[in-house]
């Protein structure tokens, strides 16, 4: 087929022009991954100088610790960062201030939210992305996830743009240039519905880090620890968008919810719950082919078999505990997806969403889900071709031996991978 995209270069990249002008640059800036180097950087960013509550620091130094002692990681890899974090301290302090001068926010209520959750590349961001396209939803597209405060110090553009959507943009259109093959498998163009774990980033803690860095020592730091502060913090962001653009109900989603059930239903006790579903070592090859490919910039070396242990052992994790904590989901307000029915008939699926929420499937409703299907056809961008044993060194038979527990609870996964 035309579109299909064929990676043949993860184990030994072969860069392009844009990659290659990246690690340059890297290698001529001086990156300091501390915390103290961090703050200062928000500091001079937003002329704020109040973070609140200091716990983040230790949560923030257990991230940077583990990045700056990795000799693995590119000099352009510590600079984006050192850039991430700053934009998130920069957040916490610009979240702080409004809250500050507004504490009517922490009134605003989030209710009966449709929280999507599942495995990642399980058919996650499409669902929540067709949810909301009913405008009756509120829900949080990648730009304002990345900066939802504005600075008070930066005013609009002269045209009336958002300066934070022309940055998102500007961040996606070099995202396409030095990693052109991400818009196939993930895309993050501005008006995109984001994952609401954004939100918990200026607390430093989520799994986020896991996805753009060799970080397991923060795994096994943020598992150690008790989530349902940082969804609470989570929750007070929400309560700010809320109030920046009211509507009745949120549509939510994020893989990182299966293993925070807990948290997520102490949080949100009123929420309707999607859960999908699909066959694991779909999900696992997707996800190191991703992670290997975009590992070209950000690290010396690729290390495909990095990416297969880690990421079989990661989502194993990830569907133990939805097992473990499957009973604290409320039975008549769970909908469980499957990939292949979804595939198969997703207005279907959306239809038993809204029935389990209590919401009507209206004309109007249906006419603007309908609209975003027309203009987001599946395979739009191409499709990736996988190989397992080619380009990891194993075969689905011995990836599938890790999830089998997942497979005995739900018999309906459809095994796609053989």
């Amino acid at each position: 087929m035309a579109n299909e995209i064929r990676i043949d270069d993860l184990r030994e990249p072969v860069l392009n022009d844009v990659q290659r002008m990246g690690l340059d640059h890297g290698e001529r800036v001086r990156t300091e991954l501390t915390v103290d180097a961090v703050c200062e950087a928000a500091v001079a960013r937003t002329g704020l100088d109040d973070f609140g509550p200091d716990d983040f620091r230790e949560r923030l130094g257990v991230q940077l610790a583990e990045m700056d002692a990795d000799p693995e990681r590119t000099s352009l890899g510590r600079m984006l960062m050192f850039g991430d974090c700053t934009r998130y301290a920069s957040n916490r302090l610009l979240i702080r201030d409004l809250l500050r001068r507004h504490p009517e926010i922490l009134d605003v209520p989030i209710e009966r939210p449709v929280i999507v959750i599942g495995l990642p590349r399980s058919g996650t961001t499409n669902l929540v992305n067709l949810l909301a396209a009913d405008t009756r939803f509120r829900s949080m597209p990648l730009w304002e996830s990345y900066e939802p405060v504005p600075n008070p110090h930066e005013p609009a553009e002269v045209d009336g743009v958002d300066p934070r959507w022309t940055r998102c943009q500007q961040a996606w259109e070099a995202m396409q240039a030095g990693a052109p093959f991400v818009a196939a498998m993930h895309p993050m163009e501005p008006d995109h519905v984001h994952e609401e774990i954004e939100l918990m980033l200026p607390d430093f803690s989520s799994y986020n880090l896991e996805w753009v860095a060799r970080a397991p020592h923060w795994r096994d730091h943020y598992l150690a620890h008790d989530q349902t502060p940082h969804y609470a913090y989570m929750k007070t962001v929400l309560q700010i968008l809320q109030w920046y653009r009211p509507r009745e109900r949120w549509v939510l989603k994020s893989p990182q919810h299966l293993e925070q059930i807990g948290p997520l239903m102490a949080t949100f006790p009123d929420a309707t719950v999607v859960v999908t579903h699909r066959d694991p070592v779909a999900v696992v090859q997707s996800t190191i082919t991703m992670n290997t490919y975009g590992a070209r910039t950000a690290y010396r070396t690729t290390r495909p078999e990095w990416y297969r242990d880690y990421w079989t052992d990661r989502i194993g994790r990830l569907l133990d505990a939805s097992i473990r904590d499957r009973a604290l989901l409320p039975a008549d307000r769970t909908v469980d997806v499957f990939f292949h029915e979804y595939m198969a008939d997703e207005m279907g699926t959306v239809q038993r969403v809204y029935d389990a929420a209590g919401i009507e499937l209206s004309d109007t409703a249906r006419a603007e889900i309908e609209a975003y299907r027309a203009a987001h056809p599946r395979g739009k961008e191409g499709r990736v071709v996988y190989d397992l044993r080619g380009d990891f060194s194993t075969t689905p038979e011995e990836v599938r031996s890790r999830f089998g527990a997942y497979l005995d609870a739900f018999p309906d996964v459809r095994i796609e991978v053989t």
